[in-house]
């Protein structure tokens, strides 16, 4: 029978499943998730690996804890900004501003965005939680930029769009390196590309 599994409410128990999740976010960071065991997760985490099955069910549970860290990380200063930005507004300098932050994002969680990601092909309820993850980011800028006058039409369509490119853009960036590309050039096109949707 599987051992039943527990919301911790003690502050010492919430600490030790705060430290299971961290561990685990390292590991899989460093590692990956299919080379990563429960047992390697309670060692760093200093918990036996009992404790580590009586706050998950297994690794996927843990992995859906680290997502959240990943997501709270990784994506806050993004909406912090969002939420900051007044009027007029500036495409030209959001669009530069989101690149610089969204090559940041990859460049500093690559190796826990490979591991979440290679997740999200297989796993439905780590793809569901970049789409809620896409979902928010869109509806938020596009609240934001209602708020202060920008009145395009299919405007939540276009932000959309935008942030593909942006995640396009900084994965080719960060990770491919193709020797062909000149990325001061191809920046300097996803600029004008986003812009050109918010300014006909």
């Amino acid at each position: 029978m599987a051992q039943e599994v527990r919301e911790p409410k003690q502050e010492r128990s919430i600490e030790k499943k705060n430290k299971i999740v961290q561990a685990g976010y390292e590991l899989f960071s460093q590692v990956g998730y299919y080379n990563t065991n429960t047992a390697q997760i309670a060692k760093k985490a200093g918990v036996s690996t009992g404790i580590v099955y009586g706050y998950f069910k297994d690794k996927r549970d843990i992995l859906l804890d680290v997502l959240e860290i990943y997501v709270n990380t990784a994506f806050a200063p993004v909406l912090n900004y969002i939420d900051s930005l007044s009027a007029p507004v500036d495409f030209r300098s959001i669009a530069s501003h989101v690149l610089d932050g969204a090559i940041e994002i990859h460049k500093t969680n690559a190796n826990i965005h490979e591991a979440l990601h290679s997740m999200s092909h297989s796993d439905e309820a780590v793809s569901n939680k970049f789409i809620a993850l896409e979902d928010e980011i869109t509806l938020a800028i596009s609240d934001k930029f209602k708020s202060l006058g920008v009145s395009e039409s299919n405007l939540t369509e276009r932000i959309h769009f935008a942030m593909d490119i942006v995640q396009s853009f900084s994965h080719e960036f960060v990770y491919d390196h193709h020797t062909y590309i000149d990325y001061v050039a191809m920046r300097k096109i996803v600029e004008d590309t986003i812009v050109s949707l918010f300014e006909e």
